[in-house]
């Protein structure tokens, strides 16, 4: 866990104080219908401070990992680039602001913009308790998120989670707009069937509308995956708070979100040759395997490489490779 993480998990220590359990885990349960995509509205999703007091606890640390390991994606294909100014889209209580601050460092100009102002107003609380001058600089607005949006140009623009709760209609227009306004683009949903197809869907607008996919796809093609067969999803690591425990059970420390995303560009980047797509699987004096390569050649669409002994340096970095990974490792 690195030191953003670390001070926004002290950030959200005690939210919940004075709330009473069975308020915020019936908070939390309504709320992971919303994110799973079970209730789409054309309104907020957060109501309350309660909501969102439950949903700051329980959603933005897994929210904040996800979002990171897709920022790790465009930044490994962008190594020479920062944003300069970043918007979040529906931002909520500003885990993505958190993930950008994490991921790139030098001076930044930040907006979020959420249609619920509860949200708005204990994410800019949280911001201030960062330490970092630029979460304490951002400027929270209250928009509509929806077909009428209008987005500042900026160097990021990030819409994690949000997507799902719009209409067709919303979540056309809203893709849109970020594509126009943004100079890198990413979006970010649940690992569900339901939340890749929606970043399938996005993928393909964001292509039509000029940019290049970064990551974590190795082309700009059409996805090789069949719909209804498979879905594209990665995996974040994320330590359970005890709101984690009491809503859902368990001991286990940590749990991993699944989540799919698409980041793509305006300017040059270099995708992965390959992605891993699955958890590697280790066997005794092998690893398989399984990546989207190129759209064109031998390894082109969905393979399952055997990596071996006799591949020296390259089956030791099999074994520490993982699920959403570049392959062959970059130098």
């Amino acid at each position: 866990m690195n030191t953003t993480a670390e001070t926004l998990r002290s950030a959200l220590a005690g939210l919940l104080d004075g709330l009473p359990p069975k308020q915020a885990s019936a908070a939390v349960e309504r709320l992971i219908a919303s994110y799973r995509g079970q209730t789409p509205t054309d309104s907020p999703v957060l109501r309350d401070r309660s909501d969102v007091a439950a949903y700051a606890a329980y959603r933005m640390p897994a929210t904040f990992e996800a979002v990171r390991a897709a920022l790790d994606g465009l930044a490994e294909a962008a190594p020479d680039w920062a944003p300069g100014s970043h918007v979040d889209v529906g931002g909520g209580t500003g885990a993505a602001t958190w993930a950008v601050d994490a991921t790139w460092d030098g001076p930044r100009d930040t907006t979020v913009l959420d249609w619920a102002e509860p949200a708005l107003a204990l994410g800019k609380e949280l911001a201030a308790a960062s330490g970092s001058p630029v979460l304490r600089a951002a400027d929270w607005r209250r928009v509509v998120i929806g077909t009428g949006l209008s987005l500042p140009d900026a160097d990021l623009v990030t819409v994690s989670y949000v997507l799902g709760e719009l209409t067709p209609q919303a979540r056309t227009a809203v893709v849109a707009e970020a594509a126009r306004a943004g100079q890198a683009v990413v979006l970010i949903e649940p690992g569900t069937p339901e939340g890749y197809l929606r970043i399938r869907e996005a993928r393909d607008q964001l292509i039509a509308a000029g940019l290049k996919v970064a990551a974590p796809c190795p082309h700009d093609g059409t996805c090789p995956i069949e719909v209804g067969q498979d879905w594209c999803h990665f995996s974040a690591r994320v330590s359970r708070s005890s709101l984690h425990r009491q809503v859902k059970g368990g001991s286990l420390p940590y749990e991993d979100e699944k989540f799919s995303y698409v980041a793509a560009t305006r300017f040059p980047a270099r995708p992965a040759p390959s992605r891993i797509t699955r958890k590697p699987q280790i066997r005794k004096g092998l690893v398989l395997l399984d990546l989207c390569g190129p759209e064109n050649g031998p390894s082109s669409g969905l393979t399952r490489a055997t990596v071996t002994k006799r591949h020296g340096t390259l089956y030791k970095a099999a074994r520490d490779a993982d699920w959403g990974q570049d392959w062959p490792p970059q130098p």
